[in-house]
Protein backbone atom coordinates (compact mmCIF):
# COMPACT_ATOMS: atom_id res chain seq x y z
CA UNK A 1 0.00 0.00 0.00
CA UNK A 2 1.52 3.53 -0.68
CA UNK A 3 -0.74 6.46 0.73
CA UNK A 4 0.53 9.88 -1.15
CA UNK A 5 -1.03 13.08 1.23
CA UNK A 6 -3.39 15.76 -0.85
CA UNK A 7 -1.13 18.20 1.20
CA UNK A 8 2.03 16.22 0.75
CA UNK A 9 1.70 15.56 -3.66
CA UNK A 10 4.45 16.62 -5.69
CA UNK A 11 3.65 19.48 -7.77
CA UNK A 12 4.32 18.58 -11.67
CA UNK A 13 4.00 21.77 -14.53
CA UNK A 14 2.49 20.51 -17.74
CA UNK A 15 2.89 21.97 -21.31
CA UNK A 16 0.48 24.29 -22.76
CA UNK A 17 -1.23 24.33 -18.90
CA UNK A 18 -2.34 28.14 -18.03
CA UNK A 19 -3.51 29.57 -14.87
CA UNK A 20 -3.38 25.48 -13.00
CA UNK A 21 -1.76 23.63 -10.06
CA UNK A 22 -0.75 20.22 -11.00
CA UNK A 23 0.11 17.50 -8.53
CA UNK A 24 0.64 13.80 -8.25
CA UNK A 25 -1.16 11.74 -6.46
CA UNK A 26 0.08 8.47 -7.46
CA UNK A 27 2.92 7.42 -9.82
CA UNK A 28 5.18 9.63 -10.81
CA UNK A 29 7.36 11.31 -8.35
CA UNK A 30 4.55 10.12 -5.96
CA UNK A 31 5.36 6.74 -5.50
CA UNK A 32 5.26 3.19 -7.29
CA UNK A 33 2.80 2.76 -10.37
CA UNK A 34 2.66 -0.18 -13.07
CA UNK A 35 0.22 0.97 -15.51
CA UNK A 36 -1.14 4.27 -14.39
CA UNK A 37 -0.66 7.66 -12.38
CA UNK A 38 -3.44 9.43 -11.26
CA UNK A 39 -3.31 13.55 -11.02
CA UNK A 40 -5.36 16.76 -9.33
CA UNK A 41 -5.30 19.74 -11.16
CA UNK A 42 -6.75 23.09 -10.23
CA UNK A 43 -8.08 24.84 -12.54
CA UNK A 44 -8.10 29.17 -11.47
CA UNK A 45 -11.22 31.31 -13.01
CA UNK A 46 -9.86 31.43 -16.86
CA UNK A 47 -7.15 28.44 -16.31
CA UNK A 48 -7.45 26.06 -18.99
CA UNK A 49 -5.27 23.43 -21.22
CA UNK A 50 -4.33 23.85 -24.76
CA UNK A 51 -6.28 22.23 -27.43
CA UNK A 52 -4.16 19.69 -27.64
CA UNK A 53 -3.48 15.94 -28.91
CA UNK A 54 -2.02 12.77 -26.78
CA UNK A 55 -0.73 9.34 -27.23
CA UNK A 56 -2.77 8.44 -24.14
CA UNK A 57 -6.60 8.02 -23.24
CA UNK A 58 -7.13 9.98 -20.45
CA UNK A 59 -9.85 9.82 -18.04
CA UNK A 60 -10.89 13.36 -15.59
CA UNK A 61 -13.51 13.68 -13.19
CA UNK A 62 -14.52 16.70 -12.08
CA UNK A 63 -13.73 17.32 -7.80
CA UNK A 64 -15.57 20.98 -7.75
CA UNK A 65 -16.53 23.54 -9.80
CA UNK A 66 -17.52 23.42 -13.91
CA UNK A 67 -15.45 23.01 -16.60
CA UNK A 68 -15.86 23.31 -20.10
CA UNK A 69 -14.13 20.28 -21.86
CA UNK A 70 -13.33 20.29 -25.75
CA UNK A 71 -12.74 17.08 -27.85
CA UNK A 72 -11.60 17.28 -31.60
CA UNK A 73 -10.80 13.66 -33.60
CA UNK A 74 -10.90 13.11 -37.16
CA UNK A 75 -12.52 16.62 -38.20
CA UNK A 76 -15.32 15.94 -35.01
CA UNK A 77 -15.64 18.56 -32.45
CA UNK A 78 -17.57 18.11 -29.59
CA UNK A 79 -17.85 20.13 -26.06
CA UNK A 80 -19.44 19.36 -22.68
CA UNK A 81 -19.95 21.22 -19.61
CA UNK A 82 -19.00 19.29 -16.56
CA UNK A 83 -19.75 19.88 -13.25
CA UNK A 84 -19.32 17.78 -9.45
CA UNK A 85 -18.59 13.97 -10.23
CA UNK A 86 -19.32 14.63 -14.03
CA UNK A 87 -16.38 12.41 -16.17
CA UNK A 88 -15.03 12.19 -19.28
CA UNK A 89 -12.90 10.22 -21.52
CA UNK A 90 -10.11 11.23 -24.08
CA UNK A 91 -9.48 8.43 -26.96
CA UNK A 92 -5.82 8.08 -27.69
CA UNK A 93 -4.90 10.45 -30.77
CA UNK A 94 -7.69 12.72 -29.09
CA UNK A 95 -7.36 16.46 -29.28
CA UNK A 96 -8.69 17.83 -25.50
CA UNK A 97 -8.91 20.70 -23.66
CA UNK A 98 -10.05 21.99 -20.62
CA UNK A 99 -11.14 25.51 -19.58
CA UNK A 100 -12.88 27.16 -16.39
CA UNK A 101 -15.04 29.94 -17.73
CA UNK A 102 -16.10 30.50 -13.80
CA UNK A 103 -15.66 32.78 -11.56
CA UNK A 104 -14.87 29.84 -9.08
CA UNK A 105 -11.85 27.44 -9.03
CA UNK A 106 -12.37 23.77 -10.10
CA UNK A 107 -10.06 20.63 -9.17
CA UNK A 108 -10.63 17.71 -11.48
CA UNK A 109 -9.14 14.42 -11.09
CA UNK A 110 -6.84 12.94 -14.21
CA UNK A 111 -6.05 8.86 -14.23
CA UNK A 112 -3.78 7.85 -17.61
CA UNK A 113 -1.53 4.89 -18.48
CA UNK A 114 2.01 5.66 -17.62
CA UNK A 115 2.87 4.65 -21.37
CA UNK A 116 1.22 4.91 -24.97
CA UNK A 117 -0.52 1.67 -26.04
CA UNK A 118 1.88 -0.68 -27.84
CA UNK A 119 1.95 0.29 -31.46
CA UNK A 120 1.44 4.09 -31.06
Amino acid sequence: MHVTRFEDAPEYQAPNHFDMRCVYLQGRTAGPAVQLWMGVSTLAPGGHTGLDPSPMEKHYVVLDGELTVTGEIDGRTEEAVLRRHDSVRFAPGEKRQLRNHTAQAASVLLAMPLAPPVGA
